[in-house]
């Protein structure tokens, strides 16, 4: 753009009013667009607010060439915008003088922003390291926070080639010792933990902690047993430090996460079968029975093959898949044969083990299905006579228009590649201006191969949904939604609708139509997340039918923060997940796009298989 332009486009600008230059930035970053004069002329507005607006979205684009327009809002007069300023510069892995920023920033905010961006660029030995070093004693307690995060990220980003050196490993046990800020104990932790410090004083600090999270992570870097009022923290030492005296005292633990901890490390270690077969006969819950069957089969085969037709026809679905993997541990052949053909999707798939379970489930519309029965026929003699099958499923996952369904597509469309079949070439013409460019332009790839002669996808970027109106990000400002769980209770979310506005409106419609009543979380993963709102309950069925952008910023994946599942960069699918701990390495990759404020003791009781009875939006009025 000439001088004159831009200079046209920046009156223009300051002429407009501020909600439609809002609206043109959201247009912008959600179309990932090319043409971005609107925004450099937003980022000279005199006005704080749009300058911040568009420095984030400069930042979510993460484009290099945005560099030079980004620099000199990190001196611009509102300490918000310079923060901004400094994330935007990690999002686009930009080198700079961070040193001489640092120096002249006043703010505390702001140099906690630069710190924690050091960390995330492309490091220089020795510079970036000592830098941030320095912030541990920095005099504002979010700047010495800032720098923990950065050195965090720092060392966790390049375990493989950098490695602390003995002055910054005496830096951060200090800063262990002088700061009572949790979060940052923890970042310490991680930290000295990556480095693979084993100081007795530092554990013993840190054992001693009261955030169990701090705790938690003591145990890790120790493997240390301890035995702590903290479900979480009794977890991580019945997995790292269990024995099997303390596992089978551990079946008995109030929690049922450390139940099952204990129960799945005596299955691994080779403890006393005994005690393991009353729980599959007479467990609490269907989660104990099926774990405890896992386990037996490991340790006594002939004990859990008289259990397994109990559990492989038991109500409860997720029990039978826990079922199929007690079956393959004994090699139960009928009994696979038997729960490869069950009703319920994922009972299928995880039973299944031969190509002909896997050419029968190609009649299936449930994505998890799909991409397992795919796979499975891998090399398998049954490949060639199931094209005709893999066809009629590629093309009736194609028919729906869903872009979340992605990855059966794709696993389908290798699968007919290594066919060979030449009658695959004429339907995979219709997929070159496919919705989705990854697929188009895997099926010009496979086009090309068969018939000799190179063919191009016409389809070369993906478009949604629509973006949201004005109106319906207007009413969602300020909003919460209550979460009810059945036989759990309830908790509540606040909406983080100015840092992630498409992905907030996402959200709330499918909770508006009832989309998530009924579902549940089927993702467990402990001391992590717990994922769900799949219609497929499992991680490959989306609960939208298109693709979320990505809207990471400033947000942190903190403990109760909520995020969206993805499969990479910008493939959203609206499965929610809420962070069991605080979880800084899944910061700039995944949208933050909530936070819980009440009822978190509820989170923590939730379970896989429970059930989310119903999502309610309460706007503001």
């Amino acid at each position: 753009m000439t001088r004159p332009a831009a200079w046209l486009l920046f009156v223009l600008l300051v002429q407009a009013p501020a909600a439609s230059i809002e609206r043109r930035l959201l247009e912008i970053e959600d179309a990932r667009a090319e043409d971005v004069s609107a925004l450099l002329g937003a980022l000279n507005s005199p006005d704080p607010l749009i300058q911040r607006l568009a420095v984030r979205t400069a930042g979510r684009l993460e484009r290099g060439a945005l560099k030079d327009a980004v620099v000199p809002l990190l001196r611009a007069t509102d300490p918000l915008v310079r923060a901004e300023a400094a994330n935007a510069m990690g999002q686009i892995r930009a080198a700079f003088d961070y040193d001489a920023l640092l120096r002249d920033e006043p703010s505390g905010d702001v140099r906690a922003a630069i710190f924690a961006t050091i960390g995330r660029i492309d490091p220089v030995p020795g510079v970036s390291e000592r830098l941030l070093v320095g912030g541990l004693t920095d005099a504002s307690v979010p700047a010495r926070l800032g720098a923990a995060m950065g050195l965090e990220s720092y060392f966790r980003l390049n375990a493989r080639s950098l490695k602390p050196a003995p002055e910054t490993v005496a830096a951060l046990r200090q800063a262990m010792r002088d700061n009572t800020a949790a979060l940052l104990r923890e970042l310490v932790m991680l930290t000295l933990n990556v480095a693979g410090d084993k100081d007795p004083a530092t554990f013993a600090l840190a054992l001693a902690d009261p955030d169990p999270q701090v705790r938690r992570l003591a145990v890790l870097g120790s493997r240390q047993w301890v035995d702590d009022p903290s479900p979480m923290v009794r977890y991580e030492a019945m997995r790292l430090a269990g024995t099997c005296d303390r596992a089978i005292r551990g079946f008995a633990d109030p929690s049922e996460l450390v139940a099952l901890a204990a129960i799945d490390f005596a299955g691994r270690n080779a403890c006393a079968a005994t005690a393991l077969d009353p729980l599959v006969r007479a467990g609490k819950t269907w989660r104990i029975r099926s774990r405890a069957l896992v386990s037996l089969a490991r340790l006594a085969p002939e004990s859990a093959r008289a259990h397994l037709p109990l559990l492989a026809a038991d109500p409860v679905w997720q029990a039978r898949t826990y079922a199929a993997t007690a079956a393959k541990l004994l090699k139960d052949a009928p009994a696979l044969a038997t729960l490869a053909k069950d009703p319920q999707p994922n009972v299928m798939a995880a039973a299944m083990t031969t190509g002909a379970d896997a050419a029968r489930a190609l009649a299936s519309d449930h994505a998890g299905l799909l991409e397992a029965a795919a796979r499975l026929l891998k090399g398998t003699p049954e490949l060639q006579a199931a094209v005709p099958q893999m066809l009629a499923a590629l093309q009736r996952l194609t028919r729906t228009g869903r872009a979340t369904v992605r990855d059966p597509r794709v696993q389908l469309l290798e699968r007919l590649r290594e066919s060979g079949a030449p009658a695959i070439v004429e339907p995979l013409r219709g997929l070159l201006a496919d919705r989705d460019p990854l697929v188009a332009a895997l099926a010009a790839e496979i086009v090309s191969q068969k018939t000799g002669i190179v063919v191009a996808a016409t389809t070369k970027v993906y478009v949604g949904e629509p973006l949201p109106s004005e109106q319906t990000l207007r009413e969602l400002r300020g909003a919460t939604a209550r979460v009810t769980m059945a036989g759990l209770g309830a908790f509540t979310i606040e909406l983080l609708t100015e840092d992630a506005p498409v992905t907030v409106a996402a959200f709330a419609a499918l909770a508006d139509r009832g989309q998530f009543n009924g579902l549940t979380f089927h993702r467990f993963a402990a001391n992590f997340v717990i994922q769900g709102g799949s219609p497929g309950a499992d991680e490959l069925d989306g609960a939208t039918s298109q693709f979320l952008r990505d809207e990471v910023g400033m947000a942190s994946h903190l403990r109760g923060t909520l995020g969206i599942s993805t499969r990479g960069h910008d493939t959203g699918d609206g499965q929610i997940f809420v962070n069991l701990v605080d979880n800084v390495r899944l910061d700039h990759q995944y949208t933050v796009f909530a936070r819980v404020i009440t009822g978190m003791d509820v989170v923590d009781r939730v379970l896989e298989g429970d059930v989310i009875t119903s999502i309610t939006i309460q706007r503001r009025r």
